[in-house]
């Protein structure tokens, strides 16, 4: 830490890391053991219900302007008769309630009611009815899941339902509350248990079609007790969140979600999203609540840049009582992390925390966090207590698999996904790679280093790591490119498909490239030729992914033609090239 440096007083945990090496290169650790932990999610929101009953625990914005809300005792009491009305209907896993809506009040009282009664839950992704033009994902959702009833919040859905052909709905919200709470709902209650699906959280879809992912009670519960040992100030302040991430992927439907029923806070439902036009309403709810802990994508991160800049109210009221800044999801930009810091210093006269974490859909999801302070925006930090790691040697990198109470039992239905996604020791493949920050000194953390599945060698045998290529390529061409796909799998160059963010001027964009190539190493990271993309990556092509992450090897398979292009001598006008 920098000395003369005053930082936001904040209690947080840490990890007792263990450290043994294999004769084969491996690396394993070891992590303290997980303290007790509920055995039900809902057992916590019980507990609050009991002693904070009037403490909000959602709001949401009205038309009005105003904020609507619900309390932890109305929550309990609408979960409590959701549950009714879901056993009236004969739910179980094998005919599960699934969800077509964005974060809302009515939604989170739908899963807390599914959850109570130990009625499997699956929130499914908004794009798949509303963006996508064929329904291909959202019928194999349907499919593989059978559910027996669907609620879709509003009319706009529709179209997807029919086009699908569900029957099952629910049609008004308030359906759901109309069934008394009987002792039928308190006797599933007592039949919830660890083992207990609690929903199923889809993945992305990044590497084809999108795997449903067993969550369990236990899964659940222990990462929620290892989130609450590492932001031990929860304990003294319950968590303030305004967040906007969806609740179908497991960063704000498990980690958020659960760390305010966990600890007892209070979750303002945010209604905007990092893009133009829908930034604002973000905007707007930041001005007026202030978060004590805030999580962000890097997008959303980069797209409050100009607002914190411009408006010092703003600023004043977002760091009055924030304890920690929270980024997951992808490599932030370190530009946008530096400058993030900066401001808060700025305002508050203090520095405040920025740390960040890592896991998956499959890890419930906190597999690793950093909880100190860093100047490398990759380091990931440390394993999660009661976890143990094993990383693998591959391509000058470590490959993470992972143990602990919180990975999935597997993939529902598809029992080859689930054996694929083990080895032979148990351990978890969580498909990303990382390199020690001081190999000397393992207690200083994980520095991430990309997904496995990207990586590709040249024909020279030159392995090139995608990943810290990305986060380097974006971070130079900043603001211009949004994202950038890497060609050149068993060619002697490499090459990039660029998609801009706007229209930026080819003579800029060549001149970056050229300066991008003075800074490069050799072949794994130089840049001969690039093109500019005019159509953004597809949804229904599986270009990417709903929560706007790129899938590198779908890109590069659709746009066959493009990279060829690439590679033709002499190169098309549209070429960038050096």
């Amino acid at each position: 830490m920098t000395a003369g440096k005053r930082v936001r007083a904040v209690r947080l945990g840490g990890v007792n890391l263990e450290v043994a090496r294999r004769e084969d290169g491996s690396v394993l650790l070891r992590t303290q053991a997980l303290g007790a932990y509920p055995e039900r999610l809902t057992d916590r929101l019980e507990h609050w219900a009991a002693r904070a009953p009037q403490r909000v625990l959602f709001a949401q914005r009205e038309a009005t302007g105003g904020w609507r809300s619900v309390t932890y005792s109305q929550a309990l009491e609408r979960a409590r008769a959701i549950g009714a009305y879901l056993l009236q209907k004969e739910l179980s896993a094998e005919r599960p309630l699934v969800v077509l809506s964005g974060n809302d009040i009515e939604h989170a009282l739908l899963h807390l009611g599914a959850m109570y009664v130990g009625v499997p839950y699956a929130p499914v992704s908004p794009a798949y009815s509303l963006l996508s033009k064929d329904f291909s994902k959202l019928r194999y959702i349907v499919e593989l899941l059978t559910p027996g009833l669907v609620f879709a919040n509003g009319p706009q859905y529709r179209p997807a339902l029919e086009a699908v052909h569900v029957t099952h709905r629910l049609e008004e919200f308030d359906d759901a509350l109309s069934v008394p709470a009987g002792t039928n709902v308190e006797e599933a209650h007592a039949r919830v248990g660890p083992k207990t699906i609690a929903k199923f959280l889809f993945t992305s879809g990044s590497t084809g079609m999108p795997k449903a992912v067993i969550n369990t009670q236990r899964m659940w519960c222990s990462n929620q007790a290892v989130m609450a040992s590492q932001f031990a100030f929860f304990q003294d302040e319950p968590p303030v969140l305004v967040d906007w991430a969806p609740w179908h992927h497991t960063a704000a439907g498990n980690h958020d979600f659960g760390l305010v029923i966990y600890n007892g806070g209070s979750y303002y439902i945010d209604e905007g999203k990092p893009m133009p036009g829908a930034i604002e309403a973000t905007v707007r709810n930041l001005r007026e609540v202030a978060p004590n802990w805030y999580f962000n994508v890097p997008k959303g991160f980069e797209a409050l840049l100009p607002y914190l800049r411009a408006d010092h109210k703003l600023r004043k009221n977002f760091f009055s009582r924030l304890k920690v800044l929270w980024f997951a999801g992808a490599a932030m930009a370190q530009h946008v992390f530096d400058e993030i810091k900066r401001l808060a210093r700025e305002t508050c006269g203090e520095d405040i925390l920025f740390l960040t974490g890592l896991g998956s859909t499959e890890t419930a999801p906190y597999a690793m966090g950093r909880m100190w302070e860093t100047a490398d925006v990759t380091n990931m930090g440390l394993p999660a207590p009661g976890m143990e790691w094993k990383l693998v040697p591959f391509a000058g990198k470590l490959e993470a698999r992972l143990k602990g109470p919180n990975i999935t039992p597997g993939y529902w239905r598809r029992p080859e996904l689930t054996a694929a996604a083990f080895d032979e020791e148990g351990y978890y493949r969580l498909g990303d790679a990382f390199v020690f920050e001081d190999p000397e000194r393992p207690e200083k953390g994980l520095l991430f280093r990309g997904r496995i599945a990207e990586d590709f060698k040249l024909a020279t045998g030159t392995w090139v790591h995608v990943g810290p290529l990305r986060a380097r390529f974006i971070e130079h061409f900043a603001p211009l490119v949004r994202d950038v796909v890497f060609a050149g799998e068993g060619r002697s160059e490499l090459t990039a498909v660029i998609f801009p963010a706007g229209n930026p001027d080819s003579n800029e964009l060549l001149r970056l490239l050229r300066s991008f190539d003075e800074k490069s190493t050799g072949t794994s990271n130089r840049i001969s030729r690039a093109i500019v993309l005019d159509e953004p990556p597809s949804l229904d092509a599986g270009e990417m992914t709903d929560k706007g992450s790129i899938n590198q090897r779908a890109v590069l398979e659709r746009r066959k033609a493009l990279v060829e292009e690439l590679y033709r001598d002499p190169p098309s006008e549209r070429i960038l090239w050096i």
